[in-house]
């Protein structure tokens, strides 16, 4: 709490005001947010498509990664995995909370799938498939400091993702 409140430049009471849960107020919030923030960043990527596929729809995903590491470095990485990773096994609140933001991050992915012509059963575990990959690509590229798991990933999932469209359920 002290490190938030010194990055913030901002006295310890207001802290304690905006946040009089405290530390696990503080993670819950951070939790929400990031499953806002993937899911808006799924969003994006969808709308910048000119022709959708799964395999489009993951890379313009993972590439809005690729793009963060080469501009500012492999300091940053996702801030939901980082929240969940310290505190979901200590508090089941927060495990809630993480479930619903990954819950949050993969409605848009399974939405898009389908509207591509993925059956919906098929959608929400390739859904899973494809945040597991992208999350295991980022601590990867974080520790090896190269975006080459992520260019691995889009290249060796990208052909999975397509096979799975019904060309006739396509909308």
């Amino acid at each position: 709490m002290r490190e938030v409140v010194a990055h913030a430049e901002a006295p310890r009471g207001s802290l304690q005001h905006y946040f009089p849960g405290g530390k696990e107020q503080l993670f819950g919030e951070a939790i929400d947010w990031a499953g806002r923030y993937a899911a808006r960043r799924v969003t994006r990527a969808m709308d910048s498509l000119d022709d959708p596929t799964p395999s489009a729809l993951f890379a313009a995903v993972v590439e809005q990664w690729r793009a963060e590491f080469i501009e500012i470095g492999y300091g940053g990485g996702c801030p939901l995995v980082a929240t969940v990773t310290d505190t979901a096994a200590s508090s089941e609140p927060l495990r809630e909370r993480a479930n619903d933001a990954f819950v949050q991050w993969r409605k848009p992915i399974v939405s898009a799938l389908e509207r591509m012509g993925v059956p919906a059963a098929r959608a929400a575990s390739l859904a899973v498939l494809m945040i597991s990959a992208l999350e295991g690509a980022v601590v990867l590229a974080r520790v090896e400091r190269s975006v080459s798991a992520l260019d691995t990933v889009v290249e060796e999932l990208g052909p999975v993702l397509d096979a799975a469209v019904d060309k006739r359920r396509r909308r």
